[in-house]
């Protein structure tokens, strides 16, 4: 399993679907992980795969998939179709946060409508459409922690947990306060991982 450290996101895809097509508007990718070599056609196939999750969703739907064609098991496609036919595709690490990801189709997909003219969605292509913060949006939130506030306090929350699970397993808690410190000090001796330093 990946920790959160390791946490990625791959893709960010903005489409139009027609009818009966889905085309591609803008889109960015991070393929630094993979080996240099299979950079273009990762992406490619990543590109395909975005408008095939598109094509198959329904106007106005939301969906996580894990995409058959998909040979990397650990890959993750989250998919919002608006009623308008606006789509949005992230490929992301299969532990990455499914609400994360939504917030993020949510923030992307509303930028793009107020900045690009409706009228430009059925024609346009990557080399027309002029909206250039998907980069910096992939960048973002590769670090979901850093991204979404909800998720810093989900993780801070997380290890107040781990925390009192610690205090609470520890039979020194009904003696004297001088035995209590002795405890802790005992317990300094053998710390447990916490959230971000499990593997």
């Amino acid at each position: 399993a990946h920790g959160a450290a390791t946490m990625r996101l791959y893709s960010l895809s903005v489409l139009y679907k027609g009818d009966p097509k889905v085309h591609l508007l803008k889109a960015a990718y991070d393929v630094s992980t993979f080996n240099f070599f299979q950079r273009s056609s990762v992406q490619e196939f990543m590109t395909f795969t975005s408008q095939l999750i598109a094509e198959r969703s329904a106007l106005g739907s939301r969906a996580s998939v894990k995409e058959q064609a998909i040979s990397f098991a650990e890959y993750l496609c989250h998919v919002y179709v608006r009623s308008d036919g606006l789509a949005g595709v992230v490929i992301a690490d299969n532990e990455y946060p499914q609400r994360v990801c939504f917030t993020l189709l949510d923030k992307v997909l509303d930028e793009f409508s107020r900045q690009v003219s409706k009228m430009d969605w059925p024609s346009g292509s990557p080399a027309t459409i002029s909206y250039s913060a998907l980069d910096g949006y992939l960048s973002k939130y590769q670090n979901p922690r850093d991204a979404d506030p909800m998720t810093r306090v989900q993780a801070e929350l997380d290890e107040t947990k781990i925390i009192l699970v610690r205090l609470q397993g520890c039979s020194c808690l009904h003696k004297p306060m001088g035995a209590l410190g002795a405890c802790c000090e005992a317990g300094k001796s053998h710390p447990r991982p916490f959230p971000r330093d499990l593997p």
